[in-house]
């Protein structure tokens, strides 16, 4: 489907991010219970998504520092939709180890509902990086 005829339009506000552990089907939120974020689609093929954990603090030391780019993802680029997945082709990303790359994310879209998860793989937020993935609910804006 070309980005032109997409419902996913639109700017949609982040509800929930979670992740799960594809061995237990474990879910925890590891950046609290109501993290920030914003998943934008436009009629241009561009999709822009920031995500950050709600409680953080300036970055007035080395380790604020740190800590805030531990709770932050964002990147953009030129997005294509394959049924019930969109892969976007980065061209801006807070890890520059995805500058370049596709991302594919799954898509399940209920009225004003968006669920997005990613492909399984090894979990850097969890001790050990088990294999798991992110799943993310956001609402139209």
């Amino acid at each position: 489907m070309a980005p032109t005829d997409t419902p996913l339009h639109g700017s949609w506000r982040l509800v929930s991010f979670e992740t799960e552990r594809q061995d237990s089907r474990q879910r925890t939120q590891p950046w609290g219970a109501e993290p920030n974020g914003v998943l934008s689609f436009g009629a241009d093929g561009r999709m822009m998504v920031l995500v950050t954990a709600r409680a953080r603090e300036p970055g007035n030391t080395d380790e604020k520092q740190l800590a805030l780019f531990r709770t932050l993802m964002a990147y953009t680029g030129r997005y294509r939709i394959d049924g019930d997945r969109f892969i976007a082709k980065i061209d801006a990303s807070w890890n520059e180890a995805w500058n370049g790359s596709e991302q594919e994310r799954f898509f399940k879209l209920d009225g004003d509902t968006l669920e997005v998860s990613t492909a399984w793989m090894p979990n850097p937020l969890v001790p050990g990086s088990p294999i798991g993935r992110g799943v993310l609910r956001f609402t139209r804006e």
